[in-house]
Formats: C-alpha cells, sequence, structure tokens
C-alpha cells in the first residue's frame, strides 16, 4: 500500500469511530416572498454547504434588534417554508433578545427581530432562536454509532480546548451529511479549528 491509500484507509477509520465539527455564525433562513421583498428576486447560491442541497446564498442582510444590530449578515438557501434568525446568547446579548435554545424550525414563541435587505425590510414576529447544538446524521452512520433521531447524547470533543458537550440532539435523515454542528460560542469554548472531530460518549 502506499501512502495515499494508507491516508485513505485511516480516513474511512476515522469516520467510522469520530464525526466532523462545524462552527455556524449567525445566519438567517427566509421564504420564497421575504426574498422577492428584501432582493427583488429568489436567493442566489454562492457556494455549496456540507448538507446536501443547501448553499450560502449571495445575498446579506441586516438584523436589527431592540438594542443593536448585525449588519452583512449571511443568508442560506433554499428558501424555507417560515423564516428562521439563528443567532449565539452573546448575539442576543448584543440586540437585546432572549431567544429560547431550540432544535432548528422549532420557533414558536421566540422573540421577533426586523430583517432589512437591499430593497426593503420584514419583521418577524417569532423566529429567533439560539440552535441547540446538534449532529446531522445519515441513517447508516446512526446505526452503526448506535444512536437514533432526536436522541440526546453527550459529545467528547479533540480540540484545542478539549471538553465534553452534553444535551447534544442527535438529527437522523438520509438527506443529511454526517457532521456535529456548533454555534460560536460553543466553538469558541472548545478553541474549535477547522477539521476537528468528536465522539460520542453516549
Amino acid at each position: 500500500m502506499n501512502d495515499q491509500q494508507l491516508q485513505a484507509v485511516a480516513q474511512k477509520v476515522l469516520r467510522r469511530i469520530f464525526i466532523e465539527l462545524e462552527a455556524s455564525g449567525r445566519h438567517v433562513h427566509v421564504t420564497e416572498a421575504q426574498a422577492q421583498a428584501l432582493f427583488g428576486h429568489k436567493l442566489t447560491p454562492d457556494r455549496p454547504l456540507s448538507q446536501p442541497g443547501q448553499f450560502l446564498a449571495k445575498e446579506r442582510v441586516s438584523v436589527i434588534g431592540p438594542k443593536g444590530r448585525f449588519d452583512n449578515v449571511a443568508v442560506l438557501g433554499p428558501e424555507r417554508k417560515e423564516a428562521q434568525v439563528e443567532i449565539s446568547l452573546t448575539d442576543a446579548r448584543q440586540l437585546g433578545l432572549k431567544p429560547p435554545v431550540r432544535a432548528s424550525g422549532s420557533v414558536a414563541g421566540s422573540p421577533g427581530v426586523e430583517i432589512t435587505g437591499p430593497l426593503g425590510s420584514i419583521s418577524l414576529q417569532q423566529g429567533v432562536i439560539a440552535a441547540q447544538r446538534h449532529i446531522h446524521m445519515t441513517p447508516e452512520d446512526a446505526a452503526r454509532m448506535g444512536v437514533q433521531d432526536k436522541q440526546i447524547v453527550k459529545l467528547q470533543v479533540y480540540t484545542a480546548r478539549p471538553l465534553i458537550f452534553e444535551d447534544v440532539l442527535v438529527r437522523v435523515h438520509k438527506d443529511y451529511a454526517t457532521f456535529v454542528h456548533l454555534d460560536y460560542d460553543e466553538a469558541n469554548a472548545c478553541g474549535f479549528q477547522k477539521g476537528d472531530l468528536g465522539r460520542i460518549l453516549s
């Protein structure tokens, strides 16, 4: 076996035990109608994300809360059925909001915010959350690692500042790719760098 073949085998072994970490910054999801109101057209893909079919859009927005604002905020596509703004708890303090820690899509009773684009603004009555740390998993990886959809697990992360995250939500779907998603508060806490890995403990 040459070095390239050995590296390929090692990567396969690693992926059977460990899961790659990703850090997710503040971002916005909008509906098709909201994209039209903000930009005058549907979202324009800029580059693909790790989850199949999802992309970073070329469009950017401002997010405005009671006490502050963030400009040049990323918009992720494709368009959704309901708008959602995902921020860290540090971001929330700067905006003057108290968002719940929730799984993506669970926005009932969450605070609202104003979103502005180059052509207009929209006012959300709800939709701002701090995303619960979670693992996207394929059914095959979930079966191999002995976990199920919506299970809560502990995750050991092997980073510059190793620690164990509790209350990590497992999300299993045939359209997912297997990655851990942390927000920037969590990523900074553990000293995350691209390519770092984690392992489910329970």
